[in-house]
């Protein structure tokens, strides 16, 4: 190991030199085991990895993140994946370990803004997990570890020059924290906060009943809020988000970017998309694509135009506004969480939208009543948590 990595540039090219090192002398937690990770992969790794790692403590299950721009597009635990869902995630035909579980349902969440993600394992990188990752556009890895054969796969990808990185899983940071902006350090005592059940105690509603499932949802919610570029909002379902919104300035767009997201997820579910008659040599990014524009109100445009013959066999019928609402209107069980207080009970109706039964949020609006008083009106669970989670 070094005390430091000199990079090719940092988060543009014109911005040299750049590089990563250790003030205090000692030597770098991470070691290079193929390739040349820059500046904003290196930002993507550390931010993911504490993310997962974090998860892993808090379920006792394999954890796995998918990375985009620091912020997390999926984040996932290893809960076996039905048959529906491995489909959807072009898993199907593949043999998964518990690790490898968690990464197609971290990079299912939303494919497209996985498209080139940075991957995050909370786990040793075995060759089920390697061989998925072989055939996603991935830009990087950071685990604990790779056996030989996993490794070996990683280094044929992207002609050699996949970023493999190994990280000590024992490294403990500095309590205090640095950042320079505009030739002005800033210094801060890190986010050490454990994110536990214990936060999930503080019922204001009506309803006070969270099941494991939600619990365990509700834990992922806030450790992937941690670390997602504030305001943030994530919706999860069965171990694995759903919906993510990063660094929105207004709450309530947060809530609708995250609940259009778990919508799409939910969506490609339907029978309708799941039979579609794609030409057998469509790749899998495109296929991502096409259903993007078939789930959309775009769809009627495309098949107007005829561009639809470029992707499938014959025209599909279009999945009507009156269908998609009865399907949504399916979903149930999912939980919220949030990075600081709802200030207003519109976030509540646009999560009931996408079935949301269960919350958990800091609390302390003047308008906490508003919110509560929307969640008991449909019968949903919420937690205050008393903790913001602001990260940028």
């Amino acid at each position: 190991m070094a005390n430091k990595l000199m990079l090719k540039y940092g988060c543009n090219p014109n911005q040299k030199p750049s590089c990563i090192f250790m003030q205090d002398g000692s030597d770098l937690p991470i070691q290079v085991r193929n390739g040349n990770p820059g500046y904003i992969n290196f930002l993507d790794a550390f931010n993911s990895w504490q993310l997962v790692k974090e998860l892993k403590q808090a379920t006792g299950l394999p954890a796995a993140a998918s990375f985009k721009h620091v912020s997390p597009a999926g984040a996932a635990v290893a809960v076996p994946l039905s048959d529906v869902l491995k489909k959807i995630y072009f898993v199907d035909d593949l043999e998964l370990s518990p690790i490898a579980t968690a990464y197609a349902r971290a990079r299912g969440a939303d494919r497209m803004s996985s498209y080139g993600d940075f991957v995050a394992l909370s786990d040793p990188c075995d060759v089920q997990t390697a061989t998925l990752l072989a055939r996603e556009v991935s830009d990087g890895v950071i685990a604990p570890g790779y056996t030989a054969e996993a490794l070996e796969i990683l280094k044929t990808k992207r002609k050699g020059t996949y970023n493999v990185i190994q990280i000590d899983e024992n490294y403990r940071p500095n309590p205090i924290e640095h950042k320079d902006v505009f030739g002005i350090t800033f210094e801060q005592g890190r986010n050490e906060i454990c994110i536990s059940k214990d936060m999930l105690t503080n019922f204001p509603t009506k309803n006070q009943q969270f099941p494991a499932e939600a619990e365990r949802d509700l834990l992922l919610a806030l450790i992937t809020l941690k670390y997602t570029q504030s305001n943030s909002v994530c919706y999860a379902k069965d171990g694995q988000a759903i919906g993510i919104g990063a660094g929105q300035q207004s709450r309530i767009h947060c809530t609708r970017l995250a609940g259009n997201k778990a919508d799409i997820w939910f969506l490609r579910q339907h029978p309708k998309v799941l039979n579609l008659p794609f030409k057998k040599d469509i790749r899998r990014p495109d296929r991502d694509n096409t259903i993007d524009v078939y789930i959309s109100d775009d769809y009627m445009d495309v098949l107007a135009d005829g561009m639809w013959q470029n992707f499938f066999d014959t025209c599909p019928e279009p999945l009507t506004r009156e269908e998609k609402r009865d399907w949504l209107n399916q979903q149930t069980g999912v939980s919220l969480g949030s990075d600081a207080f709802f200030p207003f009970g519109d976030n509540i109706e646009r999560a009931h939208r996408s079935g949301v039964s269960y919350i958990a949020q800091a609390g302390g609006s003047i308008r906490d009543d508003h919110v509560i008083e929307t969640c008991d009106k449909y019968g949903i669970a919420m937690a205050f948590t008393g903790v913001r989670l602001f990260h940028h």
